[in-house]
């Protein structure tokens, strides 16, 4: 995935892609899972058909996919926040994360 820009934030993962189109083809994987973690998904998926899907089996392979998927969304997350900050300070036409001093009062 190339990465693109908006605002001056980066899209896109910083994660390499590491399973190839055709392994995750070969390994039938669906294509809403076809992202950075899918080399991981792979090996949890054999481990789950090999050990019948019970839930106390593979659970070193599941821990290592589900981190991997949540740092993904922490990383959107991230992006987006970046996003809206960039956008309400384009706003207001102040800088992100400036302090604003009310005025003094007259007295």
């Amino acid at each position: 995935m190339a990465e693109t820009e908006i605002e001056g934030v980066k899209l896109g993962s910083s994660k390499p892609m590491i399973a190839t189109q055709e392994e995750m083809v070969e390994n039938r994987v669906p294509i809403p899972y076809r992202d950075q973690c899918a080399h991981l998904l792979i090996p949890l998926n054999k481990c789950r058909v090999a050990e019948f899907y019970l839930p106390w089996k593979c659970e070193n392979e599941r821990h290592s996919y589900e981190k991997c998927e949540y740092e993904l969304v922490m990383e959107r997350m991230l992006q987006m926040q970046n996003i809206r900050e960039l956008q309400e300070a384009k706003n207001k036409g102040t800088l992100p994360g400036s302090v604003h001093l009310p005025a003094p009062a007259n007295v």
